[in-house]
């Protein structure tokens, strides 16, 4: 049922008329729409009905005709509530809820449909029966005026300037100090080409509140006179609020974790040239247009650097006439915030290089920086770190701008732009423009390193523009540090690298060329550079570079504790210096490991080799397995290249440790024996032994035990030093326990334990405690079998040493058993078991859940 109000009473239910024609069910209808979801008591309808009578007549009257308009309406229309009466209407069941609602949404060419006059003018018409009718005029009256102000400013911004000036005309003249309906009757002659009539419109005003008030017109209306006088040009465009904003990014994929977090306060968006910075802040501007009304000022801080600048096209967009604006910058900046602190605006400011530029330029409005730097001077925003796109994203953005369908070839093609953003939309671009080519062609012609920069242009958009803009405007220092870093492959190098190459990391990170990527085991800082800036840097080499780079990490790995305990001789040393050059290498293998590489292909094969051969203790210890075949490759080739015989026979060695690692028995073999040659010739003799020693282990896993038992008694007469007799020990110690001469087994191995000790080598020492607790379990001698298991176990956590660890586990997991503990067994086993698996140790892996098979459940 539909009730009205809003002018004549009138009461529908479809296409029936039910307004009543009695003069006081009028009368009670009107008191119950007026007071509607309010109870009404037969009291208070009375005084209200008969107000001049005080309210003198019976009650029975009364109910008589709330009975008779119940009969008109509809018995569920009027219901009773503790003994009083109230009118239920559902929801819009009347049109001054309706009215509200629709201006509270915007809707005012249809709220303003509603209109058919003054409440209740055919029930009130005077407004002075009730005083709910009256205070119900005022509010409406002032609804309608904002809902026609509205609608004629969304007419004026849509350019019907001159089919408005008649409405507008008479609002001026029923309503002349509404002073927004004079501003826009003034805009509308103005843009119909009538300024001296908008003009004069505002001298009536001015003379009419100066004559009868004596006080000005409202200073927004002034600021419009002003800026009319001097024939603003702002004032011709009618577009509505200014949406400064680029064309939205077309196909924008990916970054969906991060597109809600765009828009809130102050927050900057940093990353590396070619990231899509600006897209995503383009994309979640124009994403969040509806949430401001007053529009979107967005400016290049690239392209226009000065915030004085920026300032006055600001406030030029929000209205103020050129002549209004101050000169100094402090008095802009307080003119903008002003401008801005009434308004719903949403700020951009793209490519900003430093804090200078943005501070001026902040209000209390939402704003969005995007920079290459994370601006850390402006306190209190929020940072969103961009970086390139996972694989799934790259592809789904490669195949959008190409318009192919996604498949191996596309997958290729996405490696080489390394998930650049920048990257991708030329390649994507290319393959647009030239329906011709396959994704293949397009690949062949990037697989070559020294022309992919070249190659990925499409018009007048390169990767090398973009990398340039960073690299143009750094000072020479963070040029040549930039360059340096070029002639490196690593996916990272940490602080000290980036020292020897000038110091200037922040700076190319600022710049947008250089990415932190946090904080390594060893607590260093590391740099990650993407492979397309890695082929920008490398087109303007530095001489000397890797030579320089290599000097310096063969001193430190040599000075690492790691390498010196578990090759050369030498006096015994801390724990925690073991650890904390354990922690150090752990940091750097992959930047070592790389740099091998670097070193091989640049002719640099004395240094080459000597890192490979430095590395292999550490790479050994922690099964870094592939690692280490990955070294031993172009090492093995440098040395042969470089002066003398010596390096090869050390990659030789290292090479049959690796064949042992990896239980390749036959390739060990025939390493040792040519690397046992070549040291022989060169009268070597600590290399001869651990040739020699090497080759005895060989022959115990081939089951020959005489030939290495033999072998290695001739090492112990033969040895030099403690830790060549303490290896020998120990090797022989497990070819005599294979031998089942455990007591002579168990003497050797607990010599070795005490002369490693005395070393200082402890990850050994905790290998020799392993064997010994196998050998003293097999005696049934469990509680020294304990005691060495818990004393390597002991070792291997002070060095931070999981895998070691694991083998303790698994060693006392063996003892638990043997006392009858299986369900300790079955848990320390399991432990040992996961630290396998997850660091890559198969064999170790197999032979512990061979162990838990036969425990008993």
């Amino acid at each position: 049922m539909d009730f009205r109000i809003m002018g004549p009473l009138e009461v529908r239910d479809g296409e029936r008329d039910l307004t009543p024609t009695t003069p006081k069910l009028r009368d009670l209808l009107a008191m119950f729409l007026l007071n509607a979801g309010h109870p009404l008591t037969v009291e208070r309808l009375r005084r209200l009905l008969w107000p001049r009578e005080g309210g003198d007549r019976s009650d029975s009257l009364v109910r008589g005709y709330v009975g008779r308009l119940r009969q008109l309406l509809g018995k569920d229309v009027i219901g009773t509530v503790s003994g009083s009466y109230v009118l239920s209407l559902g929801d819009g069941g009347l049109d001054v809820d309706r009215f509200r609602l629709l201006v509270d949404r915007g809707a005012y060419d249809e709220a303003l449909t509603l209109w058919r006059g003054e409440v209740l003018e055919d029930v009130d018409p005077e407004g002075e029966r009730w005083s709910e009718t009256r205070r119900l005029r005022e509010e409406l009256g002032e609804l309608r005026l904002l809902a026609l102000e509205r609608r004629l400013q969304a007419g004026l911004d849509a350019g019907r300037h001159r089919e408005l000036l008649a409405e507008l005309r008479g609002l001026t003249r029923r309503h002349p100090t509404w002073q927004r309906f004079r501003g826009q009757y003034m805009l509308a002659l103005y843009r119909s080409g009538r300024r001296v009539d908008a003009l004069a419109a505002y001298a009536v005003l001015r003379d009419q509140l100066d004559g009868g008030h004596a006080i000005e017109p409202d200073p927004e209306l002034q600021l419009l006179y002003h800026r009319m006088l001097y024939d603003d040009a702002s004032l011709h465009v009618s577009a509505g609020p200014p949406v400064l904003l680029p064309p939205d990014v077309a196909g924008f994929t990916g970054r969906t974790a991060l597109l809600d977090q765009v828009i809130g306060g102050l927050v900057v968006v940093h990353g590396q040239a070619g990231a899509g910075k600006s897209a995503l802040a383009v994309h979640a501007a124009w994403r969040g247009r509806e949430a401001f009304p007053d529009g979107i000022l967005y400016a290049d801080l690239r392209e226009t650097t000065a915030p004085s600048a920026v300032l006055e096209d600001f406030l030029r967009w929000l209205g103020c006439p050129a002549q209004a604006i101050p000169a100094s910058l402090a008095q802009r900046e307080r003119l903008f915030r002003t401008y801005a602190a009434a308004r719903k605006l949403l700020v951009v400011l793209d490519n900003a290089t430093g804090e200078a530029q943005v501070r001026p330029l902040l209000t209390s409005c939402p704003t969005v920086v995007t920079s290459r730097s994370s601006l850390g001077g402006l306190t209190g925003a929020r940072r969103l770190s961009i970086g390139v796109l996972d694989d799934k994203e790259a592809l789904d953005l490669l195949a959008r701008c190409s318009g192919r369908t996604p498949d191996d070839a596309m997958r290729r093609l996405a490696r080489f732009c390394g998930g650049l953003p920048i990257a991708l939309l030329i390649a994507g671009s290319r393959l647009a423009a030239r329906p011709e080519w396959t994704v293949d062609y397009l690949v062949r012609l990037l697989e070559d390193e020294h022309e992919r920069l070249d190659r990925l242009h499409a018009g007048d958009q390169t990767v090398r523009s973009a990398l340039a803009i960073g690299f143009d405007g750094l000072p020479e220092p963070a040029r040549l540090t930039l360059r340096g870093l070029g002639a490196l492959s690593a996916p990272d190098v940490a602080d000290w690298v980036t020292e020897q190459l000038g110091g200037q990391a922040e700076t190319l990170v600022d710049a947008g060329l250089l990415e932190t990527s946090g904080v390594d085991v060893a607590g260093q800082v590391r740099y990650r550079m993407h492979d397309l800036t890695r082929l920008f840097a490398r087109e303007q080499p530095v001489p000397g570079v890797l030579a320089r780079v290599a000097a310096v990490v063969l001193d430190r790995v040599r000075a690492s504790r790691f390498p010196l305990v578990s090759g050369d001789p030498a006096t015994a040393v801390a724990t925690r210096d073991i650890r904390e050059s354990v922690e150090w290498l752990a940091a750097e293998r992959a930047f070592l490991v790389s740099l091998v590489a670097d070193l091989h292909a640049a002719g640099l094969d004395d240094e080459c080799w000597r890192l490979a051969h430095l590395l292999g203790p550490f790479l050994e210890r922690h099964r870094y397995l592939d690692d280490w075949r990955t070294v031993t490759g172009p090492a093995l080739e440098s040395a042969r290249r470089s002066a003398g015989d010596r390096g090869e026979a050390l990659i030789l060695l290292d090479l049959g440790d690796l064949h042992l690692a990896e239980r390749e028995w036959q390739r060990a073999y025939e390493r040792l024996e040519c690397a046992l040659d070549m040291v022989r010739r060169q009268g070597r003799a600590r290399d001869v032994h651990h040739a020699v020693r090497r080759l005895a282990r060989v022959h115990l896993e081939l089951g020959r035990l005489e030939e290495a038992e033999r072998t290695l008694r001739t090492c112990l007469k033969e040895a030099g030093n403690e830790r060549d007799t303490a290896d020998a020990e120990r090797v022989l110690g497990a070819v005599l326990r294979r031998t089942g001469r455990l007591d002579e087994a168990g003497e050797l191995l607990a010599a070795a334990v005490g002369r490693l000790a005395e070393l200082g080598d402890r990850h050994r020492q905790a290998d020799t405690l392993l064997d010994l607790s196998a050998v003293r379990l097999a005696q049934a001698a469990k509680p020294a079998a304990r005691a060495a298991a818990e004393q390597a176990r002991g070792i291997a956590v002070r060095l931070g040493d999981r895998l070691l660890d694991a083998h303790a586990l698994l060693a006392l997991a063996r003892v638990n058993r043997a006392e009858g503990a299986t369900g300790r067994a079955r848990e320390l086993a399991g432990a040992a078991l996961e630290v396998f698996e997850q660091t890559g140790d198969r064999q170790a892996a197999a032979n512990t859940r061979a162990f838990l098979a036969q425990i008993p459940q």
